[in-house]
């Protein structure tokens, strides 16, 4: 029963938080990030249970699908909202909080082959740009915002906004940070 709630909890928020959802009948037959959940919830019941070939087959499964790759020991909370979702890949060891929302092209990704946690901690209402990257084993604070196409290799702390690549705060508290750019110069020209 769980399963169902879940599902149907998740095809409301869609609707609720895109204004061209039109219907639940619509979220349901035409939504990838709906589809992938279900995958990723039938999978992660048999990750969770030992059964590891059974629920990645079944990911496989949904990755072909949807174009959306979710690790079936990820750990996803109530309400995430993945939209157009292509190219979205979420690590093994990725956790996700409640009523997130991610854009195509994100990855919730691992830097390495370390053991054990290797791949990020996202809070409750956050926001994940298109195409935007987060990378290790770090946490996104609660109700932040990660631009698009950024490049996050370090923690965010609640309520930020986080641009540019690397990653760097341009909002905390909803107050704009200054950003020396003395010190932004000489990191490109290390790079260079």
């Amino acid at each position: 029963m769980r399963f169902f709630t879940s599902i149907m909890e998740d095809a409301k928020n869609i609707q609720k938080k895109d204004p061209a959802a039109k219907s639940i009948l619509e979220v349901f037959l035409c939504y990838p990030g709906l589809h992938a959940l279900i995958f990723y919830r039938i999978s992660h019941f048999f990750y969770i249970h030992h059964w590891y070939i059974t629920a990645r087959i079944i990911s496989q499964f949904g990755r072909f699908f949807t174009g959306i790759e979710i690790h079936p020991g990820a750990k996803i909370g109530r309400r995430l909202f993945i939209d157009h979702g292509m190219g979205v890949v979420i690590g093994e060891t990725a956790e996700i909080g409640d009523d997130v929302t991610i854009y195509h092209g994100v990855t919730l990704g691992g830097t390495g082959h370390e053991n054990g946690k290797r791949h990020p901690t996202i809070g409750n209402n956050v926001v994940i740009g298109a195409g935007a990257k987060v990378l290790g084993s770090f946490k996104v604070g609660d109700n932040s915002k990660i631009g698009a196409g950024a490049v996050v290799l370090e923690e965010v702390p609640p309520d930020s906004t986080v641009v540019g690549i690397p990653g760097h705060i341009v909002k905390k508290d909803g107050i704009r940070v200054e950003i020396d750019d003395i010190i932004n110069k000489e990191k490109i020209r290390d790079h260079i």
